[in-house]
Protein backbone atom coordinates (compact mmCIF):
# COMPACT_ATOMS: atom_id res chain seq x y z
CA UNK A 1 0.00 0.00 0.00
CA UNK A 2 1.13 3.59 -0.96
CA UNK A 3 -0.26 7.12 0.64
CA UNK A 4 0.92 10.42 -1.00
CA UNK A 5 -0.48 13.67 0.36
CA UNK A 6 -0.85 16.57 -2.31
CA UNK A 7 -1.48 20.08 -0.96
CA UNK A 8 -3.85 21.54 -3.14
CA UNK A 9 -4.96 24.78 -2.05
CA UNK A 10 -4.34 26.81 1.57
CA UNK A 11 -7.41 24.76 3.15
CA UNK A 12 -7.46 21.52 1.42
CA UNK A 13 -5.25 18.67 0.61
CA UNK A 14 -5.24 15.56 -1.43
CA UNK A 15 -4.53 11.81 -0.43
CA UNK A 16 -3.81 9.22 -2.97
CA UNK A 17 -4.43 5.87 -2.17
CA UNK A 18 -2.80 2.37 -3.95
CA UNK A 19 -4.16 -0.71 -2.17
CA UNK A 20 -2.52 -3.73 -3.61
CA UNK A 21 -4.25 -6.35 -5.09
CA UNK A 22 -3.76 -9.25 -2.65
CA UNK A 23 -5.67 -6.96 0.55
CA UNK A 24 -8.54 -5.45 -1.94
CA UNK A 25 -9.39 -9.63 -2.51
CA UNK A 26 -9.24 -9.98 0.94
CA UNK A 27 -11.71 -7.56 1.76
CA UNK A 28 -13.91 -8.88 -1.37
CA UNK A 29 -13.54 -11.88 0.71
CA UNK A 30 -15.27 -10.66 3.94
CA UNK A 31 -17.65 -8.42 1.95
CA UNK A 32 -19.13 -12.11 0.69
CA UNK A 33 -19.16 -12.96 4.04
CA UNK A 34 -21.36 -10.14 4.67
CA UNK A 35 -23.54 -9.82 2.03
CA UNK A 36 -24.45 -13.69 0.79
CA UNK A 37 -26.99 -13.77 3.70
CA UNK A 38 -28.83 -10.61 1.95
CA UNK A 39 -28.98 -12.50 -1.40
CA UNK A 40 -31.45 -14.87 -2.20
CA UNK A 41 -30.02 -17.20 -4.89
CA UNK A 42 -32.61 -20.13 -6.45
CA UNK A 43 -31.76 -23.61 -4.95
CA UNK A 44 -29.80 -22.66 -2.18
CA UNK A 45 -30.32 -21.56 1.40
CA UNK A 46 -29.97 -18.11 2.00
CA UNK A 47 -26.65 -16.91 2.76
CA UNK A 48 -25.31 -20.61 1.44
CA UNK A 49 -24.62 -19.15 -2.36
CA UNK A 50 -21.18 -19.62 -3.41
CA UNK A 51 -19.34 -16.79 -4.19
CA UNK A 52 -18.83 -17.46 -7.87
CA UNK A 53 -22.54 -17.95 -8.62
CA UNK A 54 -23.40 -14.81 -6.39
CA UNK A 55 -20.99 -12.82 -9.13
CA UNK A 56 -22.20 -14.62 -12.35
CA UNK A 57 -25.66 -13.24 -11.16
CA UNK A 58 -25.04 -9.73 -9.89
CA UNK A 59 -21.85 -8.79 -10.73
CA UNK A 60 -18.57 -8.84 -8.58
CA UNK A 61 -19.45 -5.06 -8.54
CA UNK A 62 -21.75 -6.35 -5.74
CA UNK A 63 -19.01 -6.74 -3.49
CA UNK A 64 -17.34 -3.29 -4.05
CA UNK A 65 -19.26 -1.46 -1.40
CA UNK A 66 -18.21 -3.32 1.86
CA UNK A 67 -15.24 -4.24 0.24
CA UNK A 68 -13.84 -0.45 -0.28
CA UNK A 69 -15.42 0.35 2.78
CA UNK A 70 -13.88 -1.90 5.23
CA UNK A 71 -9.88 -0.89 3.95
CA UNK A 72 -11.30 3.13 3.76
CA UNK A 73 -12.39 3.16 7.52
CA UNK A 74 -8.32 1.23 7.89
CA UNK A 75 -6.25 3.30 5.48
CA UNK A 76 -7.78 7.22 5.91
CA UNK A 77 -7.39 7.26 9.30
CA UNK A 78 -4.27 6.15 9.67
CA UNK A 79 -3.14 8.48 7.26
CA UNK A 80 -4.91 11.49 8.75
CA UNK A 81 -3.32 10.91 11.79
CA UNK A 82 0.42 10.04 10.55
CA UNK A 83 0.82 13.36 8.06
CA UNK A 84 -1.35 15.16 10.87
CA UNK A 85 -3.75 16.62 9.05
CA UNK A 86 -6.21 18.72 11.33
CA UNK A 87 -9.83 17.96 9.00
CA UNK A 88 -12.66 20.21 8.84
CA UNK A 89 -15.03 18.61 6.41
CA UNK A 90 -15.95 14.67 5.49
CA UNK A 91 -13.77 13.84 2.12
CA UNK A 92 -14.55 13.59 -1.03
CA UNK A 93 -13.69 10.03 -2.91
CA UNK A 94 -12.66 9.46 -6.27
CA UNK A 95 -12.01 5.80 -7.28
CA UNK A 96 -9.82 5.40 -10.17
CA UNK A 97 -9.43 1.70 -10.36
CA UNK A 98 -11.00 -1.19 -8.73
CA UNK A 99 -12.29 -5.00 -9.35
CA UNK A 100 -10.53 -8.69 -8.30
CA UNK A 101 -7.18 -9.16 -9.11
CA UNK A 102 -6.60 -5.14 -9.52
CA UNK A 103 -4.80 -2.87 -7.43
CA UNK A 104 -7.60 -0.51 -5.33
CA UNK A 105 -6.66 3.01 -6.52
CA UNK A 106 -8.50 6.10 -5.39
CA UNK A 107 -8.42 9.72 -3.87
CA UNK A 108 -9.82 11.84 -1.10
CA UNK A 109 -9.47 15.34 -1.20
CA UNK A 110 -10.33 17.13 1.89
CA UNK A 111 -10.91 20.44 3.21
CA UNK A 112 -8.72 20.97 6.44
CA UNK A 113 -7.71 23.45 8.65
CA UNK A 114 -6.51 26.66 6.43
CA UNK A 115 -2.80 28.80 6.77
CA UNK A 116 -3.54 31.43 7.86
CA UNK A 117 -1.39 34.45 6.04
CA UNK A 118 -0.28 37.15 9.40
CA UNK A 119 -0.47 40.91 8.40
CA UNK A 120 0.89 43.27 11.33
CA UNK A 121 0.00 42.20 14.55
CA UNK A 122 2.62 43.73 16.32
CA UNK A 123 2.73 47.16 16.77
CA UNK A 124 -0.93 48.00 15.29
CA UNK A 125 -1.84 51.26 16.65
CA UNK A 126 -5.23 51.31 17.78
CA UNK A 127 -7.43 54.03 20.10
CA UNK A 128 -7.41 54.06 23.66
CA UNK A 129 -10.22 55.74 25.34
CA UNK A 130 -10.39 56.43 29.30
CA UNK A 131 -13.48 56.92 30.83
CA UNK A 132 -13.64 59.57 33.62
CA UNK A 133 -16.53 59.12 36.12
CA UNK A 134 -18.48 62.15 36.79
CA UNK A 135 -20.41 63.60 39.82
CA UNK A 136 -23.49 63.38 38.33
CA UNK A 137 -22.95 59.16 38.09
CA UNK A 138 -21.66 59.02 41.58
CA UNK A 139 -25.14 61.01 42.75
CA UNK A 140 -27.14 58.63 40.39
CA UNK A 141 -25.98 55.39 41.75
CA UNK A 142 -26.50 56.81 45.21
CA UNK A 143 -29.73 57.70 43.75
CA UNK A 144 -30.27 53.85 42.54
CA UNK A 145 -28.98 52.66 45.67
CA UNK A 146 -31.76 55.07 47.94
CA UNK A 147 -34.48 53.96 45.78
CA UNK A 148 -34.41 50.71 46.48
CA UNK A 149 -34.77 51.55 50.03
CA UNK A 150 -37.57 53.80 49.41
CA UNK A 151 -41.01 53.14 51.22
CA UNK A 152 -45.14 52.98 50.22
CA UNK A 153 -46.98 55.54 52.86
CA UNK A 154 -50.18 55.82 52.22
CA UNK A 155 -51.57 59.34 51.75
CA UNK A 156 -55.46 60.65 52.77
CA UNK A 157 -55.04 64.47 53.42
CA UNK A 158 -54.55 65.84 50.15
CA UNK A 159 -55.25 65.16 46.43
CA UNK A 160 -53.35 63.24 43.48
CA UNK A 161 -50.05 64.36 42.59
CA UNK A 162 -47.85 63.11 39.57
CA UNK A 163 -45.60 60.14 40.66
CA UNK A 164 -48.10 59.11 43.36
CA UNK A 165 -49.36 55.82 43.18
CA UNK A 166 -53.37 55.64 42.87
CA UNK A 167 -55.79 52.68 43.79
CA UNK A 168 -58.29 53.38 41.76
CA UNK A 169 -61.44 51.42 39.34
CA UNK A 170 -62.51 52.68 36.03
CA UNK A 171 -64.91 51.63 33.11
CA UNK A 172 -64.20 52.83 29.97
CA UNK A 173 -66.84 52.86 26.80
CA UNK A 174 -66.84 54.29 23.39
CA UNK A 175 -69.85 55.88 22.26
CA UNK A 176 -71.49 54.71 25.40
CA UNK A 177 -70.66 51.16 24.72
CA UNK A 178 -68.66 49.26 27.24
CA UNK A 179 -65.46 47.18 25.16
CA UNK A 180 -63.80 43.84 26.49
CA UNK A 181 -60.36 44.52 29.13
CA UNK A 182 -62.20 48.36 29.84
CA UNK A 183 -62.95 47.80 33.25
CA UNK A 184 -61.61 46.82 36.43
CA UNK A 185 -61.51 47.59 39.97
CA UNK A 186 -58.74 47.62 42.34
CA UNK A 187 -56.09 48.93 39.61
CA UNK A 188 -52.57 50.08 40.90
CA UNK A 189 -51.62 52.81 38.61
CA UNK A 190 -48.70 55.27 39.36
CA UNK A 191 -49.10 58.53 37.91
CA UNK A 192 -46.49 59.72 35.40
CA UNK A 193 -45.52 56.05 34.40
CA UNK A 194 -47.09 56.29 31.40
CA UNK A 195 -48.39 52.61 30.82
CA UNK A 196 -52.14 54.09 30.10
CA UNK A 197 -53.71 55.74 27.23
CA UNK A 198 -52.08 59.31 26.87
CA UNK A 199 -53.75 61.77 28.68
CA UNK A 200 -55.39 59.15 31.24
CA UNK A 201 -52.63 59.85 33.90
CA UNK A 202 -52.75 63.58 33.64
CA UNK A 203 -56.23 63.75 34.17
CA UNK A 204 -56.23 62.23 37.53
CA UNK A 205 -54.22 64.78 38.96
CA UNK A 206 -55.72 66.33 41.53
CA UNK A 207 -58.55 63.82 42.75
CA UNK A 208 -59.64 62.97 46.07
CA UNK A 209 -59.89 59.92 47.69
CA UNK A 210 -63.52 58.53 47.14
CA UNK A 211 -63.72 60.85 43.84
CA UNK A 212 -65.60 59.98 40.54
CA UNK A 213 -64.58 61.49 37.37
CA UNK A 214 -65.67 61.15 33.92
CA UNK A 215 -61.49 60.67 31.64
CA UNK A 216 -61.48 61.77 27.67
CA UNK A 217 -59.19 60.23 26.07
CA UNK A 218 -57.73 58.74 22.62
CA UNK A 219 -56.86 55.31 21.54
CA UNK A 220 -53.23 56.31 19.36
CA UNK A 221 -53.93 55.26 16.27
CA UNK A 222 -51.31 52.33 16.46
CA UNK A 223 -53.10 50.55 19.37
CA UNK A 224 -52.85 46.65 19.29
CA UNK A 225 -56.88 46.84 19.55
CA UNK A 226 -57.86 47.16 15.69
CA UNK A 227 -61.37 48.09 17.16
CA UNK A 228 -60.44 50.47 19.48
CA UNK A 229 -57.28 52.17 17.41
CA UNK A 230 -58.17 56.37 16.72
CA UNK A 231 -61.40 56.14 18.85
CA UNK A 232 -62.67 58.41 21.43
CA UNK A 233 -63.55 56.94 25.03
CA UNK A 234 -64.91 57.43 27.84
CA UNK A 235 -63.06 56.01 31.66
CA UNK A 236 -65.21 56.63 34.61
CA UNK A 237 -62.45 56.31 37.14
CA UNK A 238 -63.07 56.15 41.11
CA UNK A 239 -59.63 57.04 43.38
CA UNK A 240 -59.94 54.02 46.50
CA UNK A 241 -56.35 55.13 47.84
CA UNK A 242 -53.40 57.38 47.69
CA UNK A 243 -49.38 56.31 48.30
CA UNK A 244 -46.49 58.36 47.91
CA UNK A 245 -42.53 57.01 47.68
CA UNK A 246 -41.22 58.18 50.76
CA UNK A 247 -37.10 58.23 50.26
CA UNK A 248 -35.08 57.95 52.98
CA UNK A 249 -32.73 60.87 53.75
CA UNK A 250 -29.45 60.99 52.54
CA UNK A 251 -27.11 60.84 55.82
CA UNK A 252 -24.52 59.29 57.44
CA UNK A 253 -27.45 56.95 58.72
CA UNK A 254 -28.20 55.99 55.14
CA UNK A 255 -24.78 54.92 54.93
CA UNK A 256 -24.61 52.87 57.87
CA UNK A 257 -27.69 50.62 56.71
CA UNK A 258 -26.60 50.10 52.88
CA UNK A 259 -22.72 49.55 53.32
CA UNK A 260 -20.00 48.71 55.78
CA UNK A 261 -19.17 52.69 56.50
CA UNK A 262 -19.87 55.27 58.93
CA UNK A 263 -20.36 58.19 56.85
CA UNK A 264 -22.17 59.16 53.46
CA UNK A 265 -18.91 60.65 52.50
CA UNK A 266 -17.08 57.41 53.08
CA UNK A 267 -20.07 55.33 51.35
CA UNK A 268 -19.75 58.33 48.01
CA UNK A 269 -16.39 57.63 47.97
CA UNK A 270 -16.74 53.46 47.73
CA UNK A 271 -19.60 53.84 44.96
CA UNK A 272 -16.88 56.64 42.92
CA UNK A 273 -14.47 53.97 43.45
CA UNK A 274 -16.42 50.96 41.99
CA UNK A 275 -17.63 52.72 39.24
CA UNK A 276 -13.90 54.10 38.39
CA UNK A 277 -12.91 50.47 38.46
CA UNK A 278 -15.90 49.23 36.16
CA UNK A 279 -14.93 52.11 33.62
CA UNK A 280 -11.44 51.14 33.29
CA UNK A 281 -12.16 47.30 32.85
CA UNK A 282 -14.56 48.28 30.37
CA UNK A 283 -11.47 50.50 28.73
CA UNK A 284 -9.46 47.56 29.09
CA UNK A 285 -12.03 45.25 27.14
CA UNK A 286 -12.21 47.74 24.57
CA UNK A 287 -8.86 48.09 23.69
CA UNK A 288 -8.07 44.21 23.96
CA UNK A 289 -11.11 44.08 21.55
CA UNK A 290 -10.16 47.00 19.28
CA UNK A 291 -6.09 45.31 18.40
CA UNK A 292 -8.06 41.75 18.21
CA UNK A 293 -10.32 43.12 15.62
CA UNK A 294 -7.29 45.23 14.16
CA UNK A 295 -5.18 42.22 14.04
CA UNK A 296 -7.34 39.93 12.79
CA UNK A 297 -8.68 42.63 9.74
CA UNK A 298 -4.87 42.69 9.02
CA UNK A 299 -4.74 38.56 8.32
CA UNK A 300 -5.72 36.74 5.10
CA UNK A 301 -7.21 33.12 5.34
CA UNK A 302 -9.61 30.89 3.47
CA UNK A 303 -11.85 29.30 5.71
CA UNK A 304 -13.56 26.39 4.36
CA UNK A 305 -17.78 26.40 4.58
CA UNK A 306 -17.95 23.41 6.91
CA UNK A 307 -15.78 25.42 9.52
CA UNK A 308 -18.50 28.67 9.27
CA UNK A 309 -21.40 26.03 9.54
CA UNK A 310 -20.08 24.26 12.37
CA UNK A 311 -19.64 27.47 14.25
CA UNK A 312 -23.64 28.33 13.02
CA UNK A 313 -24.33 25.14 14.60
CA UNK A 314 -22.55 26.42 17.99
CA UNK A 315 -23.92 29.34 18.68
CA UNK A 316 -27.33 28.36 17.44
CA UNK A 317 -27.26 25.58 20.20
CA UNK A 318 -25.87 28.41 22.67
CA UNK A 319 -29.29 30.58 21.64
CA UNK A 320 -31.38 27.86 22.27
CA UNK A 321 -29.82 26.64 25.43
CA UNK A 322 -30.56 29.85 26.10
CA UNK A 323 -34.36 29.93 25.49
CA UNK A 324 -34.90 26.76 27.68
CA UNK A 325 -33.86 28.46 30.15
CA UNK A 326 -36.45 31.08 30.12
CA UNK A 327 -38.94 28.41 28.81
CA UNK A 328 -39.30 28.48 25.42
CA UNK A 329 -38.20 26.50 22.29
CA UNK A 330 -36.33 27.99 19.06
CA UNK A 331 -38.89 26.53 16.53
CA UNK A 332 -41.69 28.90 19.07
CA UNK A 333 -38.96 31.81 19.16
CA UNK A 334 -38.72 31.73 15.45
CA UNK A 335 -42.35 31.57 14.18
CA UNK A 336 -42.73 34.61 16.65
CA UNK A 337 -40.72 36.61 14.97
CA UNK A 338 -41.63 35.11 11.45
CA UNK A 339 -38.17 33.29 10.73
CA UNK A 340 -37.61 30.33 9.41
CA UNK A 341 -34.31 27.92 10.01
CA UNK A 342 -32.72 28.89 6.75
CA UNK A 343 -33.21 32.96 7.28
CA UNK A 344 -32.09 32.39 11.43
CA UNK A 345 -29.25 30.19 10.37
CA UNK A 346 -27.94 33.51 7.83
CA UNK A 347 -28.32 35.61 10.65
CA UNK A 348 -25.40 34.54 12.61
CA UNK A 349 -22.74 34.15 9.54
CA UNK A 350 -21.40 37.19 9.81
CA UNK A 351 -20.65 36.74 13.43
CA UNK A 352 -20.00 32.98 12.83
CA UNK A 353 -17.04 33.89 10.03
CA UNK A 354 -15.29 36.59 11.92
CA UNK A 355 -15.17 34.09 14.75
CA UNK A 356 -13.52 31.82 13.13
CA UNK A 357 -11.25 34.02 11.74
CA UNK A 358 -10.57 35.26 14.72
CA UNK A 359 -9.84 31.70 16.41
CA UNK A 360 -7.70 30.58 13.34
CA UNK A 361 -5.36 33.88 13.13
CA UNK A 362 -4.44 33.86 17.02
CA UNK A 363 -3.48 30.27 17.10
CA UNK A 364 -1.43 31.33 13.92
CA UNK A 365 0.10 33.70 16.48
CA UNK A 366 0.51 31.73 19.33
CA UNK A 367 2.39 29.15 16.78
CA UNK A 368 4.54 31.75 14.93
CA UNK A 369 5.61 33.54 19.16
CA UNK A 370 5.86 29.83 20.36
CA UNK A 371 3.39 31.60 22.93
CA UNK A 372 3.03 28.94 25.82
CA UNK A 373 1.61 28.94 29.19
CA UNK A 374 3.02 27.72 32.99
CA UNK A 375 1.05 25.09 35.03
CA UNK A 376 0.08 28.41 37.71
CA UNK A 377 -1.51 30.00 34.73
CA UNK A 378 -3.27 26.56 34.08
CA UNK A 379 -4.11 26.55 37.22
CA UNK A 380 -5.90 29.92 37.57
CA UNK A 381 -7.44 28.80 34.51
CA UNK A 382 -9.43 25.70 36.43
CA UNK A 383 -9.60 27.54 40.47
CA UNK A 384 -11.70 30.25 37.58
CA UNK A 385 -13.35 27.15 36.49
CA UNK A 386 -14.28 25.23 39.66
CA UNK A 387 -16.83 27.00 41.60
CA UNK A 388 -19.12 26.64 38.46
CA UNK A 389 -19.27 23.07 38.91
CA UNK A 390 -19.65 23.52 42.80
CA UNK A 391 -16.38 21.72 43.36
CA UNK A 392 -13.30 22.84 45.11
CA UNK A 393 -9.99 23.51 42.75
CA UNK A 394 -8.32 20.02 44.06
CA UNK A 395 -11.77 18.11 43.83
CA UNK A 396 -11.85 19.27 39.89
CA UNK A 397 -8.47 18.40 39.39
CA UNK A 398 -8.89 14.71 40.22
CA UNK A 399 -11.36 14.49 37.97
CA UNK A 400 -9.56 15.87 34.78
CA UNK A 401 -8.79 14.23 32.04
CA UNK A 402 -6.44 14.60 29.63
CA UNK A 403 -8.53 16.39 27.34
CA UNK A 404 -9.91 18.79 30.08
CA UNK A 405 -6.10 19.63 30.61
CA UNK A 406 -5.56 20.52 27.31
CA UNK A 407 -8.91 22.50 27.07
CA UNK A 408 -7.78 24.61 30.30
CA UNK A 409 -4.15 24.90 28.68
CA UNK A 410 -5.14 26.44 25.46
CA UNK A 411 -6.92 28.73 27.35
CA UNK A 412 -4.25 30.07 29.27
CA UNK A 413 -1.94 30.06 26.16
CA UNK A 414 -4.64 32.43 24.40
CA UNK A 415 -4.82 34.63 27.33
CA UNK A 416 -0.89 35.28 27.13
CA UNK A 417 -1.40 35.37 23.54
CA UNK A 418 -4.23 38.51 23.47
CA UNK A 419 -1.77 40.13 26.48
CA UNK A 420 1.23 39.56 23.95
CA UNK A 421 -0.61 41.37 21.05
CA UNK A 422 -2.10 43.62 23.84
CA UNK A 423 1.23 44.64 25.29
CA UNK A 424 2.82 45.21 21.92
CA UNK A 425 -0.08 47.30 20.62
CA UNK A 426 0.58 50.98 20.32
CA UNK A 427 -2.16 53.10 22.38
CA UNK A 428 -3.45 56.03 20.82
Amino acid sequence: MSTTVEKISSNKVKLSFDIDAVTFDEAMGKAYLKVRGQVNIPGFRKGRAPRKLIENMYGEGVFYDDAFDMIFDEVYGSAVDENKIEIVDRPEIDIQQIGSGKNLQFTCEVYVVPEVTLGEYKGVSVKKQTTEVTDAQVEAKVEEERAKQASEVSVDDRPVKDGDTVDLDYAGSVDGVAFAGGTAEGQTLKIGSHTFIPGFEEQMVGMSIGEEKDLDVTFPESYHAEELAGKQAVFHVKVNAITETQLPELDDDFAKDISEFDTLDEYKADVRAKLEAQAAESDKNAFTNAVIEKVVENASVDIPEAMIERQIDSMMRDFEYRLRSQGLKLEDFMKYTGQDEKAFRASYRDQAEKSVKAHLVLTAIEKAEAIDATQEQIDEQIAQFAPQMGKSVEELKETLTDSDREYFKADAVRDNAIKFLCDNAKAE
